[in-house]
């Protein structure tokens, strides 16, 4: 018997969508980043299924240790690089590439004692200003890479974009040109296009892409949805309906009696709260997929359940599925409606969800 509540993760829309993603991009190597346990979906879940990816894209030095001890041989990447010079040797031993951001990085690196060097990457900040060295400081910092016998060479480059999930911006072009502008000349590879790049921005598209989000099938801009860009969702949110309960018009539901109903209906139970990651500000309306259709979420969302309004004719029973979002609710809907980003409602389930590959 499946658990629930589980996230059912789909091998073959992570698949289809690494592909979808060398489509777009066929010029470009494919750094598949996995970092909060694979945006929810599972670390090494998510690996193994896009395992011809060409490097994958961490946060944490702990990940790149799971992987590697999960026999995942290709290139990895911590995007915002090692925190301590114990971290070092580490590197060394596992072959893992590191982003350089800070001068503290560049001094460990400097008096450090390694049996090789390391692969570098170095974040030039052109417009987010929250990592990276900036133009002022880039000769600087890339002459000290360059004389460090830690630091393997070429150098690589790398920026990040603050809004290129806004197609009609233009500080992202903005910040190509300042990208450019600095390494146009110099040896190394580059990586600039993280999701929306990749989508929305073809200019920058260098030698390596940084799919996030959209690797799981959902847009990273606000209002749209993977869909249209013939991605899709790989992972469905689902749970059962525990109780199905007559309820008469006038009568509250929930905590504080927040909702009363409107007319006699059938109100269903769904075994999800905040314990489980699903948001508790999740406002009255928000929808959740029964039985071939929406249904709203009224009271408020309690730690372990939540209640729908099933509708007066309602022939649902205990034991049906929900799903709170999945191929036929996409999650960038249910999160609009909470007033929040799919990034966040995919990241945050907790362990009380069985994450399961389907």
């Amino acid at each position: 018997m499946k658990p629930f509540p589980r996230a059912e993760i789909s091998r073959q829309a992570l698949q289809h969508n690494l592909a979808r993603l060398r489509e777009v991009a066929p010029h470009s190597k494919v750094m598949a980043v996995v970092k909060a346990n694979g945006y929810g979906h599972g670390l090494l879940n998510v690996a193994q299924c896009v395992s011809d990816a060409d490097g994958f894209g961490l946060a944490r030095l702990e990940e790149a240790l799971q992987l590697r001890s999960g026999d995942v041989d290709a290139k990895l990447l911590l995007l915002e690089g090692f925190f301590r010079a114990e971290d070092l040797p580490l590197l060394v031993t596992h072959h893992i590439d590191t982003v350089v951001h800070h001068a503290s990085q560049l001094d460990m690196l400097e008096q450090a004692e390694l049996e090789a060097p390391v692969t570098v990457w170095m974040k030039i900040d052109t417009g987010m200003h929250r990592l990276g060295f900036s133009p002022a400081q880039f000769a600087e910092v890339y002459e000290r890479l360059n004389r460090c016998a830690n630091v393997a060479k070429p150098v690589n480059f790398m920026t990040h974009f603050a809004r290129a999930d806004e197609p009609e911006q233009p500080q992202t072009l903005q910040q190509l040109a300042i990208f450019e502008r600095m390494v146009r000349e110099l040896p190394g590879e580059r990586t600039l296009a993280n999701s929306a790049g990749v989508l929305f921005w073809p200019e920058t598209q260098k030698e390596w892409i940084r799919p996030g989000i959209a690797l799981y099938g959902v847009s990273p801009v606000n209002g749209d949805n993977g869909q249209h860009h013939g991605l899709i969702p790989a992972m469905s949110l689902v749970s059962q309906l525990i109780a199905v309960r007559q309820h008469k018009a006038g009568d509250p539901v929930g905590y504080g009696g927040y909702w009363t109903a409107p007319r006699d209906t059938t109100l269903g139970v769904v075994a999800i709260g905040y314990g489980d990651g699903y948001p508790r500000n999740a406002p009255e309306g928000t929808p959740v997929f029964i039985n071939g259709r929406q249904v709203p979420i009224v009271g408020r969302v309690s730690m372990d359940m939540l209640t729908v309004d099933l509708g007066p004719d309602a022939a649902d029973k205990v034991g049906d599925s929900a799903m709170l979002w999945g191929p036929k609710l996409p999650v960038e809907e249910v999160a609009e409606r909470i007033g929040t980003i799919a990034y966040e409602l995919v990241t945050k389930l907790t362990p009380r969800v069985a994450v399961c590959l389907e």
